[in-house]
């Protein structure tokens, strides 16, 4: 399913000096890139459906060229091409695994709802150290997967840091949030936002303001 644009002011480089390098103020389609090398894009964007009352992961395979990972595509998979790779990526149960290609990571569990239908958005986030995203919360779980860099996410329950190696950031719905990229490295991640189909994304959180845990 082609990626809509989202009122969601998420990921958005708003620290000063950065605002002119990223999405200007929102994630937006991978379509509408334009040479940009920063920012939050949209990558797909994947109707669900109910999950069930059991634990359900992101499952994220990786494949040489966007036809072998078509070929491993099945129900609740969705492909992406994304920050130099062909991805397969499933919401699906602990241990699955496709029928192709190289397994990178299973994060979960995904704090869901039963009875509640959902939608899976995919995207890429480029942050230089230092950029912020708004304060903002979603209507179901996000998480992440990093590939360079690191991530640092303030919450009103304190800080989870994402890095490479395993160290995933699993985030439920409703509390408000804020994200730096912290480090020394460019942060560049695969973000998963699985939100009530009902509702959008994400929406701005102008009921909390961050004690700034998150250090630069």
């Amino acid at each position: 399913m082609k990626p809509s644009r989202i009122a969601l002011l998420a990921f958005a480089a708003l620290t000063p000096g950065c605002q002119s390098e990223g999405t200007g103020g929102g994630c937006i389609p991978v379509s509408e890139r334009a040479g940009r090398q920063f920012g939050c894009f949209v990558t797909a964007s994947e109707v669900l459906g109910e999950l069930g009352d059991g634990p359900v992961y992101w499952h994220l395979s990786q494949y040489p060229s966007r036809a072998a990972a078509e070929g491993a595509h099945v129900a609740g998979s969705t492909v992406v091409e994304s920050l130099g790779s062909a991805w397969l990526f499933a919401i699906a149960d602990f241990g699955w695994r496709p029928a192709s290609g190289e397994h990178i990571a299973e994060i979960g569990p995904l704090p869901v709802v039963e009875g509640v239908r959902y939608t899976a958005q995919y995207m890429e986030a480029v942050f230089r150290p230092g950029m912020k995203s708004v304060v903002h919360r979603h209507p179901g779980p996000e998480a992440w997967y990093t590939l360079s860099g690191e991530t640092c996410l303030e919450t009103p329950e304190g800080t989870m840091v994402g890095r490479p190696g395993g160290q995933h950031v699993i985030v439920p719905g409703g509390p408000p949030m804020e994200l730096t990229a912290t480090g020394t490295e460019v942060r560049r991640s695969l973000v998963l936002i699985l939100h009530d189909s009902s509702q959008p994304p994400g929406s701005l959180a102008p009921d909390w303001t961050p004690k700034g845990l998150c250090k630069t």
